[in-house]
């Protein structure tokens, strides 16, 4: 495939990780796909506890929040077209009931609180730099929840603007968690509603505000990771994309994962990924004939490879695959 491509060289990053380090990832949807992948291969991993934002600010304004753990109360909250929402949280926090919203809303919080001061590591993925102000109160707000477009100025951020949100949001991190190392990158997905100038302006102001973080903290707290590069360049192809022309595919996600868990996690962990991720496989496997007892034999070998796992590595969680197996030789 390198005869029809651009490879994109990925510089190691000058630590690795392993399962037994906890992870808090936040921001666009690209993060999403990370997280459930990291969650797939037992990696300890706490995904978007404000749910999927896109912007520096929103993304800032959620570390803040999780390092103070000031909860959200109900004033924070509005109503429109019959749910409360958060103008702070992606809409899958919005509830018909207002105390439903304010309590799902502070249960992620409180995770996500005590992940972050516990973190080796944060990921920090930015989706884009336009953003929508609230007109009412000023406030810069992650997700518009169909709320009239007359009542938010949307602005591109400048590059000083994203950089002070994010520093101020990462000395509080460090100061909170000072072992911490901050993976930044800038997510693949184009943000192409406003156009794709606008989409290639907006990308440009991410990727200089990531450079001057990391160039300014260097890589004893801070490195980077091209997944925008790689999409732009390396899978510059549309069987690379969803139908909808702006998403990857399942494919091209996994090609930037590859690279990504080859210079992110230590060589024992990915042997372990790999293990794991048969062990996934198995599970999902559905046979022709469940009845033969070629199809036993290899639920048998299956269960003493969950059981093995799990003793050799008894801070992973292989009950429900052990389960699955024993109930399966047991039907």
């Amino acid at each position: 495939m390198s005869l029809f491509t651009t490879p994109v060289e990925v510089t190691p990053f000058p630590w690795r990780s392993d399962h037994a380090r906890h992870h808090v990832l936040i921001g666009s949807c690209f993060t999403e796909h990370v997280g459930t992948l990291m969650t797939e291969l037992k990696f300890p991993v706490t995904v978007n506890p404000s749910g999927i934002l896109y912007n520096p600010v929103s993304v800032a304004s959620c570390l803040r929040r999780l390092v103070s753990g000031q909860p959200f109360t109900r004033d924070e909250l509005f109503e429109h077209d019959g749910l409360w929402h958060s103008y702070s949280h992606h809409g899958r926090f919005s509830a018909p009931d207002a105390g439903e919203a304010l309590e799902n809303i502070n249960r992620a919080l409180t995770l996500g609180a005590v992940s972050l001061r516990n973190a080796g590591f944060l990921l920090i993925t930015l989706g884009t730099a336009r953003v929508y102000e609230h007109r009412a109160t000023g406030e810069t707000v992650a997700n518009c929840h169909k709320v009239p477009a007359r009542e938010f100025r949307p602005y591109r951020l400048t590059v000083a603007h994203a950089v002070a949100s994010l520093r101020e949001a990462l000395e509080a991190c460090w100061q909170a968690n000072p072992s911490l190392k901050v993976i930044l990158t800038v997510s693949p997905v184009r943000h192409n509603q406003d156009g794709p100038t606008e989409n290639q302006l907006s990308k440009a102001v991410l990727l200089l505000a990531a450079d001057a973080l990391v160039s300014g903290y260097g890589s004893e707290r801070c490195a980077y990771f091209p997944a925008y590069e790689i999409m732009m360049d390396e899978l510059r192809d549309y069987r690379f994309y969803q139908p909808d022309m702006v998403h990857p595919s399942p494919l091209a996600v996994e090609v930037i994962w590859e690279k990504f868990s080859t210079s992110f996690f230590t060589p024992e962990a990915l042997r372990l990924a790999r293990e794991i991720a048969r062990l996934r496989q198995a599970v999902d496997h559905r046979p022709l004939h469940p009845a033969t007892k070629a199809y036993r034999l290899f639920l048998t070998r299956a269960l003493e490879n969950a059981t093995r796992l799990a003793k050799n590595h008894p801070g992973l969680d292989f009950s429900a695959e052990i389960d699955y197996f024993s109930k399966q030789i047991g039907d």
